[in-house]
């Protein structure tokens, strides 16, 4: 299976490694400075919680040409970026495409690419790119699947993955799950900027963190009186006392620990353009259905000159 990764940060990188590991025939888009890194040197991926960096030997491209076809494209850029390649995609032969990451307009992007088979993913990688190597953590999982009535791609999918070291969970709603993404990682994105990116300053601040949670149900809440689902199922019971406990959990050992520099920090502060969207995205969501959401809106507004 020919697959070709366009972006080679960290998600990129970690999901391009994978893959080339496991056996899969990987190309990388990249340019610049970083290209030359990864033709001269290969891709460095160093894992922040173990002693070693390994270095892949991946073939690297600067362009996509019309005529070079691949079984699967996988589009790992920021939110923002994305519009800039969607007439390379378009004129390109390859058909099976896959945007991975925070995107709010997914069904914008299965418009403007009506002759490709449009899939939408999230993977659970973080951490942030260094001039000659991906300083990171990842889970090796990624969530991946096609709009709602949109046709199946779970045996596409499976074969994808199958004999790799990514554990792929199909999802036949990306859209509502990248909905709920959003109205679950933007309050985090605040608390980052509130904290010019040390959350260890709010880590025994029981006041703000609980703020943190009651703007995450908010969203939800505003989600699913519109008609949409709460995504991934294990956040439906968003409302109890157990779902609260677990964010409260979780995001103190992200106050307390590098985690919540790797996985919340690096991302927000290097890409505030992006959180800005998904921001404005949100409001806009909230307004046109009504919803009143006070703690997000007091969040946002003590993010300061970041939003």
């Amino acid at each position: 299976m020919r697959i070709l990764v366009i972006g080679a940060g960290v998600i990129g990188s970690n999901l391009a490694a994978d893959l080339s590991a496991s056996g899969r025939d990987v190309v990388i888009l990249a340019r610049g400075a970083w290209a030359d890194t990864l033709e001269n040197n290969g891709l460095v991926i160093d894992p922040v919680f173990f002693p070693w960096k390994k270095t892949y030997r991946i073939p690297v491209i600067r362009e996509l040409r019309k005529d070079d076809i691949y079984d699967v494209v996988f589009v790992v850029m920021r939110y923002t970026q994305i519009g800039s390649l969607i007439p390379g995609l378009a004129a390109n032969g390859s058909q099976n495409i896959v945007f991975v990451g925070n995107n709010l307009s997914p069904e914008e992007l299965v418009e403007k690419l009506p002759d490709k088979n449009v899939m939408f993913g999230f993977s659970m990688a973080a951490g942030h790119r260094e001039k000659d190597r991906v300083v990171s953590i990842s889970l090796h999982k990624i969530t991946i699947g096609q709009l709602k009535d949109a046709r199946s791609n779970e045996q596409l999918i499976r074969e994808i993955f199958v004999g790799t070291k990514i554990k792929a969970a199909y999802q036949p709603n990306m859209g509502d799950y990248l909905l709920c993404h959003a109205a679950f990682v933007t309050p985090i994105a605040f608390a980052c900027y509130y904290t010019d990116g040390d959350l260890k300053r709010i880590k025994n601040d029981r006041a703000y963190l609980n703020r943190i949670i009651d703007a995450n149900i908010e969203g939800y809440s505003a989600i699913e009186r519109a008609g949409h689902e709460i995504l991934p199922v294990s956040d439906r019971e968003y409302h109890g006392k157990k779902y609260r406990r677990l964010c409260c959990a979780v995001y103190k050992i992200m106050c307390a620990t590098v985690i919540g520099k790797i996985c919340a920090s690096d991302h927000a502060l290097n890409a505030a353009e992006e959180m800005s969207a998904l921001n404005e995205g949100l409001k806009k969501f909230f307004d046109t259905h009504q919803a009143d959401c006070p703690n997000y809106r007091k969040l946002e507004k003590d993010a300061g000159r970041y939003i």
